[in-house]
């Protein structure tokens, strides 16, 4: 306890007490302070232009569209900004191109001398430029095999607007069936048992 008395009376007696330095440009008296004073600064500290209106409007312009890009462009309208009639571009633009609908195939589909083996597949239904109406069965982009298939109107009662399964027709037969928003296919394969 002696010691930190000793030490606090020694700091005490060692800090100069009446040795203030002021500034050249600092007064005391007179009732000036230092707001007084606060724009004062040198021009290199700050830049004093005007601002025209293009300049002003360009700037809110640019801060918008930076704005903008933020927001979610995919973004479904809710509520009353939600309108019957631009419903299918919606979905359109919602719609991933690459994502195709996956099937899991029960059996071994015998194609061409070959068998395509049970399996998951991406399934994407195409209508070539004679009208033709094909079911393709992919895996990682590749085509494993392409059937002819009917168009039709029936959406199998799917709740989805994409969907592809395969449905039991007769013996040793499957229906595969395919739905977008272009097209609803199906096509009849032979399985082995």
């Amino acid at each position: 306890m002696k010691k930190i008395i000793v030490l606090l009376l020694a700091l005490i007696f060692l800090l100069p007490i009446g040795n203030c330095v002021y500034s050249d440009d600092f007064e005391i008296s007179g009732g000036d302070d230092l707001w007084d004073n606060w724009d004062s600064a040198p021009n290199n500290y700050r830049e004093d232009k005007n601002v025209s209106d293009a300049d002003f409007e360009k700037t809110v312009k640019q801060l918008e569209e930076k704005k903008n890009k933020k927001i979610r462009k995919k973004q479904v309208p809710k509520g009353e900004e939600f309108h019957q009639s631009n419903e299918t571009e919606i979905i359109n633009e919602n719609a991933d191109k690459d994502s195709l609908p996956v099937i899991c195939i029960p059996a071994e589909i015998p194609v061409d001398g070959g068998v395509i083996p049970i399996g998951h597949y991406q399934i994407k239904g195409i209508k070539d430029d004679n009208g033709n109406v094909f079911i393709e069965l992919y895996q990682a982009h590749f085509v494993m095999a392409k059937f002819p298939a009917v168009e039709t109107n029936d959406d199998f009662g799917a709740e989805t607007i994409t969907f592809a399964k395969w449905l039991p027709e007769d013996e040793g037969k499957i229906k595969i069936i395919f739905g977008s928003m272009d097209m609803n296919a199906y096509t009849v394969v032979e399985i082995n048992k």
